[in-house]
């Protein structure tokens, strides 16, 4: 694995953090902004990355995706209001702690075929929940923009903190 369990486990708590930060922007009337019909609102955004990583990381452990718990997790992250899934963020970082600091460095190594394609579970957890956080934090970031929060900069979306940029 090109990143150490304990590289991997600081780079999802990271995550987390930089998702707490970038909730502080979110004006409280602009939760239910979504660019177009289709697209998710900030809410709904928010309550997605509540759910994603940790029901991802438990189905790397299982071996395989389980419909039924996604499905139960998905239902009760729609039933969060803003606070209690800032509050569910909040939890992930010990959860990646705890979930992925059990597992011995040759489970990272081992198979495993999710939606179709196959991997070692190592390199299904970045390029699924790791590349997945950054994605969407990204979207979160525009979101922010485009709710007139035109003084958020670099800093806020890659290090999760307000600085003014460098000249």
């Amino acid at each position: 694995m090109v990143l150490t369990k304990a590289e991997l486990i600081a780079s999802l708590q990271n995550e987390a953090r930089i998702l707490l930060h970038l909730a502080t922007k979110i004006d409280p009337t602009k939760v239910d902004y979504r660019p177009t019909p289709k697209q998710r609102s900030t809410l709904e955004l928010l309550r997605y990355l509540s759910m994603m990583g940790p029901v991802m990381v438990q189905a790397t452990k299982t071996g395989g995706f389980d419909a039924a718990a996604w499905t139960k997790e998905d239902q009760a992250a729609q039933a969060r209001d803003f606070a209690q899934t800032v509050a569910a963020i909040g939890r992930q970082s010990d959860l990646y702690a705890k979930e992925l600091g059990s597992m011995k460095d040759a489970d990272f190594r081992a198979d495993i075929e999710m939606f179709g394609s196959k991997s070692s579970k190592g390199a299904f957890l970045v390029s699924t929940v790791l590349c997945g956080y950054a994605a969407y934090r990204t979207q979160l970031f525009v979101y922010l923009k485009a709710c007139g929060r035109t003084e958020l900069n670099t800093m806020n979306l890659w290090a999760g903190m307000d600085a003014p940029m460098g000249a």
